[in-house]
């Protein structure tokens, strides 16, 4: 999918703090969510439609994406 990200307006999360090893999301047209490196912001970005950020999160809550102990 290509996007225009032109105009997107970024930020970080409250919980990033002043870390420099962070994402930013951006909310875009029709629900899409853009994801980008905080230190890269004129790299590549990545777009996900509303219900793969919604699978996204509820991943990132239910622990799917925690490390092995």
């Amino acid at each position: 999918m290509i996007t225009d990200l032109t105009g997107a307006q970024w930020f970080k999360s409250s919980h990033s703090g002043a870390q420099q090893e962070c994402v930013e999301i951006a909310w875009l047209a029709a629900g899409h969510v853009g994801v980008r490196d905080s230190k890269n912001p004129a790299g590549l970005a990545l777009v996900f439609t509303p219900a793969e950020w919604d699978a996204f999160t509820t991943g990132v809550q239910d622990g799917e994406f925690n490390r092995p102990d």
